[in-house]
């Protein structure tokens, strides 16, 4: 069974914060279901091809409005230094329909302080990096009250991370899309964030038999 997952790339992109979910998804190394698996596919503004803010080259597969959007697909939204541009306007119109038909759509970092500058955080639980960075340059936010000041919160089908949170994002998303049975969730996250060997056998030990 394949599914597939949207991963937005532009320029800039942080390419650290999608790192810990994507590998997950896509071997299905520790998905509850040993036949599931995810196909990335890259999307852009264009297929014009971007860099990466570590300098990796980047071609995108399909446009954002090439999208073939529904309720058990996957949009991520990585960080950029870029997201603040009107240009990012089509792909903002796009993440509301998205959202709206019930896909589930992950934004971390500047992707986050997009999201709240077009207005979709302010009737939502959220966080970004820093709730005064989003009053300071999101004139288009004001959503204050619904601001979480944790490393990620889920609302709905939206997953909102700070960039410092990619572990955490992953943990959320993963959490959300129920993939992963609860006891392998929660030993893969210790495992993340303690670095303890000791979550490493409940991990393993958490799959079973898989032959």
């Amino acid at each position: 069974m394949t599914r597939i997952l949207y991963l937005y790339v532009l320029d800039t992109m942080a390419d650290w914060e999608p790192a810990y979910l994507l590998p997950e998804l896509v071997s299905g190394r520790f998905l509850a279901s040993p036949d599931l698996r995810y196909q990335v596919r890259l999307c852009g503004l264009t297929r014009d091809p971007i860099t990466t803010m570590g300098g990796l080259p980047l071609v995108p597969d399909i446009t954002i409005d090439e999208i073939e959007a529904a309720s058990d697909r996957l949009l991520i939204l990585p960080g950029a230094m870029t997201w603040l541009e009107p240009v990012h306007e089509a792909v903002l119109s796009k993440v509301r329909k998205m959202l709206d038909i019930g896909m589930v759509v992950g934004a971390i970092c500047g992707a986050t302080m997009a999201l709240a500058n077009a207005g979709m955080l302010d009737n939502r639980p959220h966080t970004s990096n820093d709730l005064g960075a989003l009053k300071q340059f999101c004139p288009g936010y004001s959503g204050e009250k619904f601001y979480e000041s944790k490393p990620a919160v889920i609302d709905g089908n939206l997953i909102t991370a700070s960039g410092f949170a990619a572990v955490d994002f992953a943990y959320e998303v993963l959490k959300k899309l129920g993939v992963m049975k609860e006891e392998t969730l929660e030993a893969w996250y210790q495992l993340q964030l303690t670095k303890k060997p000791e979550y490493f056998y409940r991990l393993m030990e958490s799959l079973g038999d898989r032959s």
